[in-house]
């Protein structure tokens, strides 16, 4: 009886953690890393420089404003506010922060009622339009009984 060892790979488990050991290793080192290797990619095996090409760009690694890649591209907001330690300031930051998010949401219902206020004038125009198209045209007679 044979028995597999935890440390044991598959051939495509193996193939994967060490592409994903790879990805990591390029996100400590930056954009900048994952540009070289592409460039190098394209040097070297014009197909491998071409699939990292399109990684980067699905990934949404090519287009980020952060220095680095990986997880630090999310922002402060999708992850909350960290604590600046001075109490006054968080609380600022705070009222600040809902202010502002009740100012976003009255806004948002302002333009809403706007848009509705819009397409509700539209469709009267055109209704009045339709309703003029549809409406029989008078007919008009001369004072003198059809002579000119």
């Amino acid at each position: 009886m044979t028995t597999a060892s935890p440390t044991a790979r598959t051939p495509t488990g193996g193939l994967i953690s060490a592409l994903r050991r790879g990805e990591a290793w390029l996100d400590d080192r930056g954009k900048w890393a994952w540009i070289a290797a592409m460039v190098l990619g394209f040097i070297f095996v014009w197909p491998v420089g071409l699939a990292l090409l399109a990684y980067l760009i699905w990934s949404k690694r090519m287009f980020t404003r952060a220095s680095t890649c990986g997880h630090q591209r999310h922002s402060d907001r999708s992850q909350g506010y960290r604590s600046s330690g001075n109490s006054a300031f968080d609380a600022y930051k705070s009222d600040t922060l809902r202010r502002l998010e009740e100012e976003q949401a009255a806004f948002e219902s302002f333009l809403q009622r706007l848009r509705e206020a819009k397409d509700k004038s539209e469709f009267d125009t055109f209704m009045d339009d339709r309703a003029r198209a549809n409406r029989p045209a008078p007919t008009e007679e001369s004072p003198r009984g059809g002579e000119y």
